[in-house]
């Protein structure tokens, strides 16, 4: 008989191999569940839900009610931490996030840090940790060094990240001063979850794949190797997932450099060139094409298959190569889980 207390994902994050691989999905909690969109208009925005610690844990808990995926992921936000190094955030409807004043523009040390705005994260994960189930992993999340930095000197996002690319050529050592003090507050911040519940950490470090191979050692891989050195000398227990999206040919060199628990693969990565380019040992996530899972039927059951097949030796979470996009059907989410658990 299955132990239905065990959380076979955090077992997998550990290096153990699952016959059947857990399953979680990135942004499993979000505007394709409709659950989400009226507790959203009930609370008036994003933000008014990530700092709403009550409604933020319904809203993590609304996709394990649903669906029953192996693993809880946070509600919250990449940006609350340089909303806590003191930046005043905003989100402009259907235009994404903003931030004041922008560090283009003005310097680290004119902003004065405000702890307190995470005090709601913290309450989140202590209200979704009482009300997990034992064999689901709750997984905490923040933002990698140079992805939030591309939004604390530009004040918003942007594809290319030309303003924070070019600032780091101009004035690396402003810059250093910049990802280390965003190093900071990120191993607090982190801290900071797991202390208050969460099973496993990810990193997101959204615009890796903008960088050149030297700029990709020293904005990426060095600032995470410090974050989960730094973690681990405190949670030595708590895996850790990076995930680097773009980062591509560069992944192996991320995996052996910051030491992670676990990889995350974006939907433009062979899964056979990473299975034989990685660590056998090393457990990988994802990396289903979100646009497969809106699109279902024969073109949906062709890339699960794929990837099961390519990592059915090696620990594997079952995810998506990115976020799951609001048009997806909750059928494709519902048939997904069905062919991942068979």
């Amino acid at each position: 008989m299955a132990d239905m207390t065990k959380r076979t994902l955090l077992a997998t994050l550990r290096g153990e191999h699952q016959a059947t691989p857990p399953i979680w999905l990135m942004r499993q909690a979000g505007r394709y569940l409709p659950e989400y969109r009226a507790l959203r208009a009930k609370k008036g925005g994003f933000l008014e839900l990530v700092n709403d610690s009550a409604a933020a844990a319904e809203v993590t808990l609304q996709p394990i009610k649903r669906f029953g995926f192996d693993g809880a992921i946070l509600f919250s936000d990449i940006l609350v931490v340089p909303h806590a190094m003191g930046q005043n955030l905003w989100f402009e409807e259907g235009e994404g996030p903003r931030l004041a004043p922008r560090l283009v523009d003005h310097a680290l040390e004119t902003l004065t840090a405000v702890p307190q705005r995470l005090d709601p994260v913290y309450e989140t994960v202590r209200q979704v940790h009482a009300g997990l189930a034992a064999q689901t992993t709750f997984l905490g999340f923040a933002g990698s060094p140079w992805t939030v930095a591309t939004y604390m000197i530009a004040g918003q996002g942007s594809r290319e990240q030309a303003e924070a690319r070019r600032f780091a050529y101009r004035d690396p050592v402003a810059f250093q001063a910049l990802v280390d003090a965003i190093i900071g507050v990120t191993v607090d911040y982190l801290s900071g979850q797991i202390k208050a519940g969460v099973d496993a950490v990810q990193l997101f470090d959204s615009w890796a794949g903008s960088l050149s191979p030297a700029q990709f050692e020293r904005w990426v891989i060095a600032p995470n190797a410090t974050i989960v050195s730094q973690l681990k000398a405190r949670h030595p227990d708590t895996p850790i997932i990076g995930f680097p999206k773009g980062a591509g040919g560069k992944l192996p060199a991320y995996a052996r450099e910051t030491q992670v628990d676990a990889l995350g693969l974006d939907e433009t990565v062979d899964p056979a060139w990473a299975d034989a380019s990685l660590p056998k040992s090393l457990p990988v996530q994802g990396n289903l094409d979100p646009l497969a899972l809106i699109a279902g039927g024969a073109a949906l059951e062709t890339a699960v298959e794929r990837l099961l097949s390519v990592f059915a030796d090696r620990p594997h979470i079952f995810n998506l190569g990115h976020g799951i996009l609001p048009d997806t059907p909750i059928e494709n989410v519902e048939a997904l889980l069905r062919m991942v658990r068979g």
